[in-house]
């Protein structure tokens, strides 16, 4: 049997809260690489559809949903052993209402994404802007304070390992450009570095090309990840960090009045939102702009400000996801349906036949242009990897342990995120579980070919503007 290294000790329990895909695809990795008897490992989830899993490895599995009403009482007797970790690997329940009962009990806590509780992202009766990511980040910041039980917030593949590859593209844009790289120290000097390359905007381009041997069916919403978390956010409204380069309001954008003022949103769903992006396999592709954490997070990090505290270098920052063909079927399909959801959903797993995930960043506006830079990862290496995981699921997963990881080793920082915490220690960690890992330069620009057949409104003043970028 192969050796595994031991990463950390755990001296209390690994509470996982919800089993899904992530939740089984990280559990291998747990016993793998952390010192925990599985007896010290429990698993609440809503459905059954993991316990198998849980209980063939003999790690304790609850069958029970948690809402406002029982997620203390059930939660706080598992955390209670000195040194426990929650990890909150669902949808549906609130991530600030697991930080703050976590720090209460001294227990450490990592999600990989700030969830409401149910409803929370569709419910009419909040505004735009208060559903949306923008809104749930500043309430998760809020609770910052230093020498708290660490809560790493928004650490899967994106969020969280994205921010990870934007630091490593800009070191290696750094010395591909200047002939020399050297690791800023602060997050000031990030913001300065990214200003001194000239990045106007940066993508988290995705690209997924995974195949079924089993398609989707008319009423069926099918994904190769969780079909409640890709909805959820695709109803948000459309996010981005709003660069300090662009000339032209959108429309429909609407401004935030308070918080870090890094980001804006749309009055229009990410799932209905398309944009202009490049990755390496696919080349130029439309993309959708679904929201995300990391959207607003790495606009706030690498914004620079005047004496006054007026933003003078900010970034646009947004997602640009393609998700597999079925994937986009059915967004399609949920869009008729003005966004009601389909009657049956599926998860894509055994019946994946071929295909990658290429997940990465692009950084654009420089002398070079355009780079992307991250992981290609393919369904056959992903088994080969780790059981339970395709090559999107692995992604996250390596995010989520090598958070826990960090997180169990630094137990008082309190509130933080990806963008605060040393990324070459953390892709050293994710890499084995992520290759291959490249960069590509591109001469593309959201411009190219605009008018091949038909007249296309453009600003030529410049290609990274996002009234270009988006799809009209």
């Amino acid at each position: 049997m192969k050796q595994f290294e031991t990463l950390a000790k755990v001296n209390g329990h690994v509470v996982i809260v919800g089993f899904g895909l992530i939740g089984q695809g990280t559990l291998p990795l747990i016993l793998r690489h952390l010192d925990v008897p599985p007896e010290a490992i429990v698993i609440v989830s809503a459905d059954a559809s993991g316990q198998q899993l849980a209980e063939e490895t003999g790690v304790r599995f609850i069958l029970q949903p948690l809402d406002r009403g029982n997620y203390r009482s059930v939660l706080a007797p598992l955390l209670a052993p000195p040194g426990s970790i929650l990890l909150n690997l669902s949808v549906r329940v609130s991530s600030l209402a697991l930080i703050q009962l976590t720090q209460e009990l001294g227990a450490v806590y990592l999600d990989t994404c700030i969830e409401p509780w149910h409803g929370g992202y569709t419910d009419t009766t909040l505004s735009v802007r208060d559903r949306s990511n923008y809104s749930f980040r500043e309430r998760a910041v809020a609770l910052k304070q230093t020498g708290r039980p660490t809560a790493l917030i928004a650490h899967g593949a994106n969020p969280g390992l994205v921010s990870y590859f934007v630091k490593e593209a800009l070191l290696r844009l750094q010395f591909d450009i200047h002939g020399h790289s050297s690791i800023p120290q602060s997050r000031k000097e990030w913001a300065e570095l990214a200003h001194s390359l000239k990045i106007k905007t940066i993508h988290v381009a995705e690209r997924d090309t995974q195949l079924a041997n089993k398609p989707k069916e008319i009423g069926e919403f099918v994904n190769t990840w969780s079909v409640d978390g890709f909805i959820s956010e695709g109803l948000q409204p459309a996010e981005l960090g709003w660069g300090t380069h662009e000339v032209e309001w959108p429309a429909d954008g609407l401004r935030h009045e308070a918080g870090c003022l890094a980001a804006i949103c749309l009055n229009h769903p990410g799932a209905g939102t398309r944009v202009r992006t490049w990755t390496p396999t696919s080349g130029p592709i439309h993309a959708f702009l679904i929201t995300h954490h990391e959207a607003i997070s790495i606009a706030d990090y690498l914004t620079l400000k005047s004496e006054s505290g007026e933003a003078f270098y900010r970034p646009t920052c947004h997602y640009a996801y393609h998700p597999c063909n079925d994937a986009v079927l059915s967004l399609h399909e949920l869009a008729g349906r003005q966004w009601r959801e389909q009657p049956r959903f599926r998860v894509m797993r055994d019946e994946i036949v071929s295909g990658i995930d290429e997940l990465g960043v692009l950084l654009a506006g420089h002398d070079r242009n355009a780079y992307w830079y991250g992981s290609q990862l393919s369904i056959e290496v992903a088994r080969s990897l780790a059981p339970q995981n395709s090559a999107t699921s692995l992604q996250v997963c390596a995010a989520v342990l090598a958070g826990a990881v960090w997180a169990i080793q630094n137990p008082d920082r309190g509130v933080t995120e990806a963008e605060e915490i040393d990324h070459q220690w953390m892709l050293k960690m994710m890499k084995p579980y992520l290759s291959p890992v490249k960069g590509y330069y591109t001469n593309w620009t959201p411009l190219v070919d605009r008018d091949w057949i038909f007249p296309s409104r453009i600003n030529p003043s410049d290609p990274w503007l996002f009234s270009n970028i988006r799809v009209s």
